[in-house]
């Protein structure tokens, strides 16, 4: 196969799977189809990679002799390559790590480490292919082939592998109460809140912003709903607690008011569109017990379809917008610093 063929195919396929899983972070029920995409291409990547080190694979032995910087760049590239791909087969087929992080995260950091590597070993050896290659049905049905043997490898791991949802998520704790995992976003993780001296507003585009104590609430609505995690493990479960359309009728949002954010004492917060925040419920249980302060008691979004991270914990106030508020990408990646 044409090595700029192979360069251009390198460089695509790192674009698309770095791509994918980054938007795969936000992604809804829907979205299955980002996942399939990230991981039958990032398998081909590796496939591609294996071609090229092979058509350089004397350049290589001599620059390992010669000591040459390209050449150590190009066994960091393969090493990372090929632990990426590694780390997220294990994953697959039910590996884990002891300790904060487990295989997935590890795949993620070595997939964008990946990336970075590789965009600076290409980007003085870039040449549009030739004419002639690009017309080569030889070369055509190298390239098909090569990214068909990809997908079908995919597709076959994940018909062998452990189960799992489309996201790369394993279940745990399920129907257990408070026992599944407690995660924090970076450093987003406060010192017990009073439940007693705990109070809610709502504020921002309404007809009258309401502050609430807890006796002043009702937390009787009941919602069966799913958590994702980023950090790869799912649970359901059973959420009683506080109907936001109920809330938001409390305080009438105004004409025009269109996003409904969730705040944290800690400052993190995340918007939802208003119809979709509407069917969200602020929970303080969880399959009959009270929210534990790891899992955001003494209340929490519950956001059916969203991903674990925008379920914010420990909510203080909920806040109208007529627009969203960008701002809270900053707020989540520096709150409780």
């Amino acid at each position: 196969m044409d090595a700029d063929i192979v360069d251009y195919s390198l460089l695509a396929g790192v674009a698309i799977a770095l791509a994918t899983g980054l938007v795969g972070l936000v992604s809804r029920p829907g979205d299955a189809w980002l996942f399939l995409v990230h991981g039958g291409v990032g398998v081909t990547f590796v496939g591609f990679l294996g071609v090229k080190l092979w058509r350089v694979r004397a350049r290589v032995r001599a620059g390992v002799r010669a000591r040459s910087g390209r050449v150590a760049v190009s066994i960091l590239l393969t090493v990372l390559a090929v632990a990426a791909l590694a780390t997220g087969v294990a994953w697959v087929f039910g590996a884990s790590l002891p300790g904060a992080f487990n295989l997935l995260f590890v795949h993620a950091v070595l997939g964008v480490a990946t990336t970075v590597v590789l965009v600076g070993h290409l980007r003085d050896r870039l040449r549009i292919p030739s004419q002639a290659s690009l017309r080569d049905r030889r070369q055509t049905l190298s390239w098909v082939g090569m990214v068909t043997l990809g997908a079908v490898a995919y597709r076959a791991s994940n018909a062998l592998g452990t189960a799992r949802r489309y996201t790369g998520s394993r279940e745990q704790g399920s129907g257990e109460g408070n026992d599944f995992p407690v995660t924090a976003w970076v450093a987003d993780d406060p010192d017990p809140l009073d439940s007693g001296a705990w109070t809610l507003s709502v504020t921002g585009a309404v007809e009258t912003e309401r502050e609430f104590e807890r006796s002043d609430l009702a937390f009787d609505t009941e919602q069966r709903a799913l958590l994702d995690c980023t950090s790869g493990w799912y649970s359901e479960h059973d959420w009683r607690g506080l109907s936001v359309e109920a809330l938001l009728g409390t305080a009438g949002p105004t004409a025009g008011a269109s996003w409904v954010q969730f705040r944290s004492v800690t400052g993190y917060r995340w918007s939802l569109p208003l119809d979709e925040a509407r069917d969200a419920l602020l929970a303080t249980h969880v399959d009959g017990e009270p929210l534990s302060h790891g899992h955001g008691r003494p209340m929490r979004l519950v956001a059916p379809g969203r991903r674990g991270f925008q379920w914010v914990k420990w909510v203080t106030e909920v806040r109208v917008w007529r627009r969203r508020d960008y701002s809270e990408w900053v707020a989540i990646q520096v709150s409780g610093l």
